[in-house]
């Protein structure tokens, strides 16, 4: 597994099941941009495409260049994910299928357990709210595999850590989410939604898990200080003050999720 990243343009094998077509669509939010896959068994012509970004003419030709399309999954609803599945799915004869129903085109929703059977694969689907309510990881399993991996979309990425998007998204959730994907195998490779792969999901999982109760701690001692009525705002101004301020708006969206959290 290599993390040569960013590769606009190319598609580039990842694992032998997953390879990834990169988005120009970089951002603050997005890092290097949506990152795009491409999953199928070795041999398989027909392959099942994995967030295919924003509505975007360009990278949506891209992606329906790569085979024929059985199923286009969605790890959640924001449009640097989810914009151009329909437009898409209309090119390729494809259902769009993800766990919130207003987003699924010609098939069914997705659902906690559920198993996706299709181009050599199975892919099977993991609920971990938090960053949204809807957001979902899926465990990729299939032939001449010699590692298991998960994409998990926005739920940890591939440098960083992600935005709690209150109020859809809450800490609570993704808190027990990420306890969840600590308990994987060791060495299961996380396919993220943004940046470069890692190689073990427990451990990325876990070092969210720290990195999730500093920031409470932090939250804790400047409402001490500011009074517990503190708005988000303020906290944001001392908790994330090594921070760039272009991020800050982010900022305040899991400042909000952790105060309800402590509030609560």
């Amino acid at each position: 597994m290599t993390a040569r990243h960013p590769a606009y343009g190319v598609l580039r094998e990842v694992t032998p099941l997953a390879s990834v077509l990169l988005a120009e669509n970089p951002s603050p939010m997005t890092l290097e941009g949506t990152n795009t896959w491409v999953l199928r068994a070795p041999g398989v012509e027909e392959c099942v495409i994995v967030d295919p970004g924003e509505d975007d003419e360009t990278h949506l030709r891209r992606v329906a260049a790569q085979g024929p399309v059985a199923q286009i999954l969605l790890t959640h609803h924001h449009r640097d994910h989810a914009g151009g599945s329909r437009r898409l799915a209309e090119w390729v004869g494809a259902p769009v299928r993800a766990l919130d129903p207003s987003l699924v085109l010609g098939s069914e929703a997705l659902a906690d357990g559920a198993v996706v059977a299709a181009a050599g694969l199975e892919i099977r689907v993991l609920a971990t709210p938090g960053h949204t309510a809807d957001s979902i990881c899926l465990l990729l399993d299939g032939p001449d595999n010699p590692a298991p991996s998960v994409l998990t979309g926005d739920t940890i990425l591939g440098r960083g850590t992600t935005v709690i998007a209150h109020p859809d998204g809450a800490l609570g959730p993704y808190l027990s989410s990420l306890a969840r994907l600590a308990e994987l195998p060791e060495r299961t490779a996380v396919l993220p939604g943004h940046g470069p792969e890692l190689a073990d999901a427990p451990s990325a999982a876990t070092t969210y898990l720290a990195h999730r109760e500093e920031r409470l701690a932090q939250i804790r001692d400047a409402l001490a200080r500011l009074g517990s009525d503190a708005t988000a705002r303020e906290v944001v101004e001392m908790v994330y003050a090594d921070v760039d301020p272009a991020l800050w708006g982010a900022a305040e969206w899991s400042v909000h999720a952790q105060l309800d959290y402590l509030r609560t």
